[in-house]
């Protein structure tokens, strides 16, 4: 198939809906009233435009391949009447006007949500592919066919060029209806999104768009978009999922942010999310939730790294490997004896320049700053802002390390607008 002789040449949905379709014997079929498109990676291939308006329920629908080309008409083969065939769209086909046009985009490349103002295709040997999302005014205006005018009115008086705003469709995640937006070619773009902007994205959106776009996520980037989300909404995601799936969530999550949100459920929920938890996991976070937010040990993390001190450099490093991704806290490794009294602190800097050979005993700081579990807000605010430290220890009246709270989970507490 050829395009006005070209080999290859742009076209805009806004320039194709609306053209007559008219058989080669010069016989015309009716008006596009919509493309439709198969999801293929990286860019989505037309399959076949729709007659008819809105209004039908059943529209009709010619394949892409009766096109033979695309002037001022669309021109297609003779006998396409006889094709023409009540609209069913695959598993993986949308309908680009119903489905894009004047809808939300999520831009995973500059992290915003936009409107589909206009779809822009290039036709190759291959077929009409779907190559860039336009988010412009420009788009606007062509829609309702005054491109020419604004140009010669911007041009004309300002001197000014009305630029295009196109985003390259391999950035762009369609936000849809629930059931249409598990299309899995366009999933991972959204895990490639930093969780802090993906939750500002998820606070931008509805509920109905919010709910289904979270549950879309494979479970870590769910579990690390929540961390960022607002506590509010935190919930509001989680009450939607049933425990089982909350769950797993949650097992990712840090194990005080867990205990927050857990700790902002309703007791019920809260409950059946625990019971479906890992057992040890779920009794880390109880143990979280029998303390007041507010307090250390609230505050606290009980994910964290301890060795004894006779351990050499090179054991410590061997089981950092293969337990980090684990922990909420790397950059500390604490010195405790056997009965996990805190007698020291090594920082991940000082294990890297040690020669392997060295023990912890010989390097660790014995000079320990730590908070005690029912040390209030106030408090451990002083002790980060006096020590500079990124996280603290925290210790029971005997000195048995409990755990460490992170600057991140005061923040969380004291000023969450921060915190998130």
């Amino acid at each position: 198939m050829a395009i006005s002789g070209e080999p290859q040449v742009f076209l805009f949905l806004s320039e194709l809906l609306g053209k007559k379709i008219i058989e080669q014997t010069g016989k015309e079929l009716g008006r596009v009233f919509d493309i439709t498109a198969e999801f293929l990676e990286p860019y989505p291939l037309a399959t076949g435009l729709t007659l008819g308006s809105a209004q039908k329920e059943k529209p009709l629908f010619l394949s892409w391949e009766n096109v033979v080309e695309v002037e001022k008409n669309i021109i297609v083969a003779p006998g396409s009447a006889d094709k023409l065939m009540e609209l069913n769209l695959g598993a993986n086909e949308l309908l680009l006007r119903d489905d894009l046009l004047d809808k939300q985009i999520v831009d995973t490349d500059g992290a915003k949500i936009r409107r589909v103002n206009d779809l822009q295709f290039l036709e190759i040997m291959t077929g009409l592919h779907l190559v860039h999302v336009d988010v412009g005014f420009r788009g606007l205006i062509r829609r309702i066919g005054i491109t020419k005018a604004m140009d010669f009115i911007f041009q004309g008086l300002f001197d000014y060029q009305l630029p295009d705003q196109f985003i390259s469709w391999k950035l762009v995640q369609p936000l849809l209806s629930p059931d249409r937006l598990q299309l899995s070619i366009t999933q991972n773009r959204l895990s490639q999104i930093h969780p802090a902007d993906l939750a500002d994205i998820l606070e931008d959106l509805d509920i109905k768009q919010r709910k289904a776009v979270f549950q879309s996520l494979d479970v870590e980037t769910a579990a690390e978009t929540l961390e960022e989300t607002d506590p509010k909404i935190q919930v509001s995601l989680i009450n939607d999922l049933d425990s089982e799936e909350a769950s797993d969530i949650i097992e990712e999550m840090s194990l005080s942010e867990a205990a927050d949100l857990l700790g902002d459920l309703p007791k019920a929920k809260a409950e059946g999310i625990l019971n479906e938890m890992e057992q040890d996991i779920a009794d880390d976070v109880k143990e979280l939730l029998a303390h007041p937010e507010r307090e250390a040990g609230g505050m606290m993390t009980t994910s964290y790294v301890s060795f004894r001190p006779q351990m050499t450099v090179g054991e410590v490093m061997e089981i950092l490997r293969t337990e980090a991704a684990d922990v909420d806290i790397v950059y500390y490794v604490y010195i405790t004896d056997e009965q996990e009294h805190l007698l020291g602190v090594v920082t991940l800097r000082d294990l890297i320049l040690a020669d392997s050979g060295t023990t912890l005993e010989e390097i660790m700081d014995e000079r320990i700053i730590s908070l005690k579990l029912d040390d209030k807000d106030d408090t451990i605010a002083d002790h980060f802002a006096k020590y500079g430290l990124p996280a603290i220890p925290v210790v029971d009246d005997d000195d048995k390390m409990q755990g460490t709270v992170m600057f991140r989970n005061l923040l969380d507490v004291v000023a969450p607008h921060l915190g998130k």
